[in-house]
């Protein structure tokens, strides 16, 4: 019985240090807002099926689901993750500064995440990967091959963002030269809101996603 118990116990044990074992660990500075195993801290603004977490990562089965938002507000701040295709010609987004209802790429500002070199049809250069979308184009991308993990790192302070891709810098926009979009883009007047991912047409991964508040 005794035996019994203790093989149960280190059991147990063992299955907890498992766990925590994929609870990611943040770069020095930096919060992970997904704990690598389930989707505390998060909401849907469409289907909430097509989210779900594997291996530690964060994965949309795509199809339309609308956006995957953090449920805090955060203003200014410096946001790092990673992201990888399973599928050729995949679309998706990070939300920035978007409140909870309407379309991040307006009522936020939308960086846009594509499969630059595979898309159907000719893209739009404020369609590309990097881009604020319908706002700034981004310099050509760094992208890695279907399969592999690409690292993004967003920098919004005041009304300057900047974006990284891969350590190669996409854009660098002060958001205040671009007042003519404002009443499209009504989200570029906004200093603080939602981040957050966008499930568009195929599956998508992230990983490694972390934040740090700026001052």
């Amino acid at each position: 019985m005794r035996t019994a118990f203790r093989l149960g116990l280190v059991a147990m044990v063992c299955s907890i240090a498992g766990a925590r074992a994929e609870e990611p660990k943040p770069p020095e500075g930096f919060t992970a807002i997904f704990n690598g195993m389930d989707l505390t801290g998060w909401k849907a603004t469409g289907k909430m099926d097509v989210w779900t977490t594997e291996n530690g990562v964060i994965l949309c089965k795509g199809g339309s689901g609308g956006w995957l938002l953090t449920e805090k507000d955060y203003s200014d701040f410096e946001l790092k993750c990673e992201y990888r295709w399973r599928k050729k010609a995949t679309n998706s987004g990070i939300a920035l500064h978007t409140p909870d209802k309407g379309d991040p790429a307006y009522v936020g500002m939308e960086i846009q995440l594509i499969d630059d070199e595979t898309w159907p049809g000719k893209l739009a250069d404020y369609q590309h990967t990097g881009s604020i979308y319908d706002v700034q184009p981004a310099k050509a991308a760094a992208n890695k091959p279907i399969g592999e993990w690409n690292a993004v790192r967003i920098v919004c302070k005041g009304r300057n963002v900047t974006v990284e891709q891969n350590g190669k810098e996409l854009v660098k926009a002060n958001l205040d030269d671009y007042k003519d979009k404002f009443m499209m883009h009504p989200g570029l007047k906004r200093t603080s809101g939602k981040v957050g991912f966008q499930s568009y047409n195929l599956p998508v991964e992230f990983r490694n996603v972390f934040i740090k508040e700026l001052k």
